[in-house]
C-alpha cells in the first residue's frame, strides 16, 4: 500500500484524543526513567516506548483535529494524515517518520540502539507529544 492513498482510518474524537494522549505521556515518562542506564537492553526499551509515545500521539492529534485516525498496517501511513492538522501538522509528520524508521532497530533488532539513536527518538517523542497537548486545547 502507498503512503497517503488508500490509508485505512478509523473514527475518533475528544474521548479518544483524551485516551491516546494520556497513553502517550506515560510511554514517554516510562521511558525518561530508564533512557538514562548504560545497559543497551534499557536503551532499546526506551527508544522503543518514545515510538509508541509518538504514535499514541499521532493518534491523538489526529483525532481530535481530524474525526479520523490511522488504521493502516503500516505507521508511516499516518505521516500524511498529520500533515494536514494546520497549524504544526507537517512538522509533526516529520518528527513521526523519524521515530517510525527507527522502530524497527528499537524493537527488533539485534543489536541495541545507540545512545544518539536513542536521543532523536526522545526528541522526536518529546515533539509529537506537545503536538498532540497543544492539538487537544485548540
Amino acid at each position: 500500500m502507498s503512503r497517503g492513498r488508500g490509508t485505512r482510518t478509523q473514527a475518533c474524537g475528544r474521548t479518544e484524543a483524551g485516551t491516546r494522549s494520556l497513553s502517550a505521556q506515560k510511554f514517554l515518562e516510562v521511558a525518561r526513567l530508564i533512557e538514562g542506564e548504560d545497559e543497551g537492553a534499557f536503551r532499546s526499551v526506551a527508544a522503543s516506548l518514545a515510538v509508541l509515545a509518538g504514535i499514541a500521539a499521532a493518534d491523538a492529534a489526529c483525532c481530535r483535529a481530524l474525526g479520523r485516525r490511522s488504521r493502516g498496517d503500516d505507521h508511516h501511513d499516518a505521516e500524511p494524515l498529520l500533515a494536514t492538522i494546520s497549524p504544526g501538522g507537517e512538522s509533526a509528520s516529520i518528527a513521526l517518520r523519524r521515530l517510525i524508521d527507527l522502530k524497527d532497530k528499537a524493537q527488533y533488532g539485534i543489536i541495541h540502539i545507540s545512545r544518539n539513536d536513542l536521543k532523536v527518538a526522545m526528541r522526536q517523542a518529546d515533539r509529537l507529544v506537545e503536538f498532540a497537548k497543544e492539538v487537544i486545547r485548540r
